[in-house]
């Protein structure tokens, strides 16, 4: 029975789907369905259902799947017995602070996986490092870069804060308004000097440096904040999001190397997908 094949059954049983299977796999969602026709063909049974949200393992899929958990934990612990050890390679990533977890996750979980190979270790950016993760105006002379994503930061509102039943927002509307202060943050830097050139101040609450601190002190109440609008924050339906009108707080996320090495290429090959 082809191991690959009970591999992408199980990422369907427990994804729900062949598109999160897909991802999850880092294959193409033919690739999925393919691999499953053969396996229902090879057990002489339907194994899925699909239906609305996705796909339902039938009677004989659930049959099937702790066997198949099983047997590819057989197969893995085998070559595991027999793998030769071999030396890892350091590789050291700067990441600057405040970038999304679930979209940082996914390109390590791939990086990691297309390098079996390598130990690494995350640093601050400003430490010794072979590549770096970081916002475009933090480039070092002589350090090649390519670009990531860009990243635009919104007004996060307590849900029922009075400012939420305005479209956008004035920079007006932030003179005095209850605020959580993220430092260090080129965009709030940005924010905090436009408003001191047009005379206004916000009511700072707290002052902390994570996005995760951030959020919960919004969703407590506490006060406002500009985070950037990650899909998994604008999502929390415990907050809302507003742009200022005419200030577009934004910056580009951009990975930089000095020397190339067949691990960069690997890491620049990720972030250009």
């Amino acid at each position: 029975m082809d191991l690959r094949a009970l591999r992408y059954f199980v990422a369907v049983r427990e994804s729900g789907s062949i598109s999160g299977a897909a991802r999850r796999c880092y294959v193409a969602q033919p690739s999925i369905s393919s691999s499953l026709k053969q396996l229902e063909d090879t057990v002489g049974k339907s194994l899925f259902s699909r239906h609305t949200r996705g796909m339902k393992a039938t009677e004989a899929g659930e049959q099937l799947y702790p066997l198949a958990k099983q047997l590819l934990g057989q197969a893995s612990a085998i070559e595991e017995l027999f793998k030769t050890e071999t030396r890892k390679i350091p590789f050291r990533l700067g990441v600057v602070r405040g970038l999304g977890v679930q979209r940082m996750s996914q390109i390590l979980q791939k990086f990691t996986a297309e390098n079996p190979g390598i130990e690494l270790t995350l640093v601050p950016p400003e430490e010794e490092c072979d590549a770096r993760i970081i916002n475009e105006t933090g480039l070092n002379t002589g350090e090649q870069s390519q670009f990531m994503w860009q990243e635009t930061f919104q007004i996060a509102l307590p849900a029922g804060h009075p400012l939420t039943l305005r479209k956008e927002l004035l920079l007006a509307d932030l003179h005095g308004l209850a605020f959580i202060q993220r430092l260090p943050c080129d965009a709030g830097l940005a924010l905090q000097n436009k408003l001191n050139s047009s005379g206004f101040k916000v009511d700072v609450r707290a002052r902390i440096q994570t996005i995760e601190y951030a959020i919960g002190l919004v969703k407590a109440g506490v006060g406002c904040a500009l985070l950037p609008n990650y899909k998994e924050i604008i999502a929390d339906t415990e907050m809302q999001f507003r742009k200022i009108k005419g200030e577009p707080f934004s910056r580009h996320i951009v990975l930089a190397w000095q020397q190339d090495s067949g691990i960069v290429s690997s890491l620049a090959e990720i972030a250009q997908g």
